[in-house]
């Protein structure tokens, strides 16, 4: 039995949402992307935290307010 990973490096995490990795990368630098974690060296992402973050953007019509 396969064990799915509960978070993503920022590779995979850019992946899983459709983004490129430097764009992942900036929306952590300057804010606005998903939350993440820093792990000694290494950032990763909860699928949870991904998905959340999605959903939060999810609009019916153009003229939402974001």
């Amino acid at each position: 039995m396969q064990l799915q990973p509960k978070r993503l490096n920022a590779r995979d995490a850019a992946a899983y949402l459709g983004l490129s990795y430097s764009l992942i990368c900036k929306l952590r630098v300057y804010g606005g992307g998903p939350r993440y974690a820093k792990l000694a060296r290494r950032v990763v992402y909860d699928i949870a935290d991904l998905d959340a973050w999605v959903a939060k953007r999810a609009r019916m019509n153009t003229s939402e307010a974001a």
